[in-house]
């Protein structure tokens, strides 16, 4: 069974900074590419994020560039999201995600269960 699990949200004060974690079950790891997400009330799922199995490369979205960092651990089958210079804009419920393919599913998006981040002034 594939499962994400992220952990490491928390409240922080504007200029702080958070780790958070995504641990990986399920399906081989180093297969695939995994991106972060975040939720804001009353906004859509915005992508962040994203790390690519292959090369490691990583690509942001113009809002975290420069203060996020993304990588990913193949022995831990975790991946990471160092959150720095954090914002009161930053505030959301972050997930992790991963797209995997099997041979009687097809390709299934997955997602964990969320990890709120809150911002304070």
């Amino acid at each position: 069974e594939v499962q994400l699990v992220e952990s490491g949200g928390g409240l922080v004060q504007a200029g702080g900074s958070l780790r958070l974690s995504c641990a990986a079950s399920g399906f081989t790891f180093d297969n695939y590419n995994i991106a972060w997400f975040r939720q804001a009330p009353g906004k859509e799922r915005e992508g962040i994020s994203c790390i690519n199995s292959s090369d490691r490369s990583t690509h942001y979205a113009d809002s975290v560039r420069g203060r996020f960092t993304i990588s990913r651990d193949s022995a831990k089958r975790t991946a990471y999201l160092q959150m720095n210079s954090l914002e009161v804009e930053d505030t959301a419920a972050y997930y992790c995600h991963a797209n995997i393919y099997t041979r009687s599913r097809g390709s299934v998006d997955y997602w964990g269960q969320g990890t709120q981040v809150t911002v304070s002034s």
